[in-house]
């Protein structure tokens, strides 16, 4: 969306009248390493189909996460860390391939063709006809594969899997299924009744999932291209390279039998093709991310305490859409499987869908104009603006936690446009996030949605995570959704991922909960650094040094533990080198707001620096063109 212009960097504060430390650079960025194990099994795939060279061709060596908010602004934000790639690719010998194929014999349920199936056979340029269909439970594949791995792979690290089925005696045309988890408020079960939601990867289930739990951590994650073809990423389309006629191919990946000399790819493209998996969704979307939003929350120092603070504007009449479309408990229990060491509360009101609520509603649905045009905002903006001027009567519980999320939802009548979902929106002026806002109606509530799942995801959003459909290249430094030359991208929602749009779970992936602890290790970092920026410019800074010796040494384990992939324990111990340098400022009089000054300082430059962004490509949308509206 944004041309990158400039690199946000403080430069480190001389240290010369104070001690050195190894790790912890006062006024500086984190200097985080972890060379990150990549495992790759090509399940079913010679090396004659996937040459190896072709196929490491495509891989980046290293990446470097941003901040992909600020990049409305023009701003590439480094978060400190670097992660380099310890590749190790296997092709599975015939023992290990035949055991696997009849595990998937065995789990294979004959079923009817889904309608996507059906579009393929109709296609004029296709190169076989399917005649049979059968479904096989995804997590069960998941989880056999992450306890029965090929000698050798260790699948505690991010293991792919690429699988091929098709040309063996046994094969059985087939999709993946999952249909566990119907939708909390509506009871509709995606799983089960849409046939745009028979997929063909999956992965990412972590140890403790209340539904598929793999009883150990596991980081797994298979992509069959002999499954399908399927909805979601239109691969049954093998007519159409342009699918929205915009003059750009829309790249994907053709069912496996389509790398053909008469098919719709080279087989010479199969190699580079999975490179492309790997690099544009196993690594930039799933394993090593980019979030989406700053993981430190706008607050004057890092957070221990969340409160959820719940406001629905009760428009749709004879509905009490608090109590009947939000599960409490569950969008409670969700979160803090992600942010497990903050103490998270839920309170909720009820609000009259009256008077500026109705009106800026309205203004931007209905005339698309601003309710404020004298602000100079676009339309879209309405939601942020008249919550914000009416801010002072939802905020209620600020003395009670270290950081109160506004959140709004709408409960509107049948017929009222609404403009997707749900959405985080940033605050319009340098990316920062602000507050959650998502939508119901009988016309939602029909298509199977409540308000608890689209409130889960958006929060998601809030504490800094990204779709795993869209992210960013760090070596290129594109970031890129969907669409074009990176269409491919959908099937990064085949995970057991809340922020994925595929709606079979509810959860948080191992791949979120180890993005989310990496980022909040170089927050904790970063803040730690900039603290004792100021602790050692005070006049009583020689009173600090003990504490501060012990926070370079807290940080120091921080990396160990990141470089042995122990993402918790390396944000508990950075949170603790943090603690150490707040005793340290509280020894020498030094308050710890002096980081939030430092933001407010960045933001008011991005003010003087960028015009106001656009509609955020975020926006959670239901509308025709959305996968998920599919059916």
């Amino acid at each position: 969306m944004a041309a990158v212009l400039m690199i946000i960097s403080v430069a480190p504060a001389s240290q010369a009248a104070g001690p050195r430390f190894a790790n912890l650079d006062p006024g500086g960025s984190p200097k985080l390493t972890e060379k990150v194990p990549v495992n790759v099994v090509f399940l079913g795939y010679s090396q004659a189909q996937v040459n190896r060279s072709a196929y490491l061709d495509e891989l980046p060596k290293r990446y470097e996460p941003v901040v992909r908010s600020r990049l409305w602004y023009d701003q590439v934000e480094k978060l400190g860390l670097t992660y380099t790639y310890d590749y190790h690719l296997k092709y599975a010998d015939k023992r290990y391939t035949d055991r696997f194929f009849r595990e998937l014999t065995r789990l294979a349920t004959p079923a009817p063709l889904t309608t996507y199936q059906e579009l393929y056979n109709e296609q004029t340029s296709n190169v076989t006809t399917i005649t049979d269909n059968h479904h096989i439970d995804a997590p069960s594949v998941e989880r056999w594969l992450a306890l029965n791995p090929p000698a050798g792979v260790d699948t505690r690290r991010n293991t792919i899997f690429f699988i091929n089925w098709f040309g063996r005696s046994d094969f059985k045309f087939h999709v993946y299924t999952k249909t566990n988890e119907p939708d909390p408020d509506t009871g509709y079960n995606f799983g089960a009744e849409r046939d745009s939601r028979k997929i063909s990867a999956w992965g990412g289930t972590t140890a403790d999932d209340e539904e598929n739990g793999l009883g150990s951590t596991r980081r797994v994650w298979f992509h069959d291209l002999s499954a399908g073809p399927e909805s979601w990423t239109e691969n049954w389309n093998v007519d159409e390279p342009d699918l929205d006629g915009n003059g750009v191919e829309d790249y994907r990946m053709p069912p496996v039998w389509e790398y053909a000399a008469n098919g719709y790819r080279s087989p010479d493209a199969l190699a580079s093709d999975l490179g492309l998996i790997t690099r544009y969704v196993a690594l930039n979307l799933l394993f090593t991310t980019s979030p989406l939003y700053p993981a430190e929350l706008p607050t004057a120092t890092p957070p221990k305490s969340i409160n959820l603070d719940s406001n629905v504007y009760e428009g749709w009449d004879g509905v009490d859409a608090s109590a009947t479309y939000v599960d409490e408990q569950l969008l409670q229990q969700e979160l803090k499987e992600l942010r497990w060491h903050n103490v998270l509360d839920y309170d909720s009101q009820d609000l009259a869908f009256e008077g500026e609520a109705r009106r800026c509603y309205l203004a931007v649905m209905i005339d698309d104009e601003s309710c404020y045009p004298e602000l100079g905002y676009e339309p879209f903006a309405n939601f942020y603006l008249q919550n914000t001027f009416e801010l002072d009567r939802v905020l209620d519980d600020q003395d009670r936690v270290d950081y109160e999320m506004p959140i709004f939802s709408y409960a509107l009548p049948a017929g009222t446009p609404v403009p997707a979902l749900g959405f985080a929106d940033d605050n319009y002026t340098d990316g920062t996030q602000s507050y959650v806002f998502a939508f119901v109606s009988p016309e939602i509530v029909a298509a199977g949605y409540g308000l608890t799942t689209t409130l889960i995801h958006e929060v998601g959003h809030h504490l800094g995570m990204s779709h795993p459909h869209d992210g960013y290249d760090s070596e290129t430094g594109v970031d890129y959704g969907p669409a074009d030359e990176f269409f491919f991208a959908w099937s990064g929602d085949q995970v057991n991922s809340m922020m994925s749009y595929i709606d079979l779970n509810w959860d948080f992936s191992q791949f979120d909960r180890d993005n989310s602890d990496r980022f909040l290790t170089a927050a904790y970092n970063d803040a730690a650094n900039q603290l004792a920026e100021a602790v050692l410019d005070s006049d009583r800074a020689g009173r600090a040094h003990g504490k501060l010796r012990q926070a370079d040494l807290l940080l120091g384990a921080a990396q160990r533990a990141l470089s042995a992939h122990d993402y918790r324990r390396a944000l508990t111990l950075a949170e603790q080198a943090y603690g150490k340098v707040v005793e340290a400022a509280e020894q020498t009089g030094v308050s710890a707001d002096v980081v939030t000054g430092a933001m407010a300082a960045q933001a008011k430059q991005a003010r003087m620096t960028s015009e106001l962004a656009g509609t955020h490509e975020f926006i959670d949308t239901l509308g025709p063109d959305s996968p998920r509206s599919k059916p």
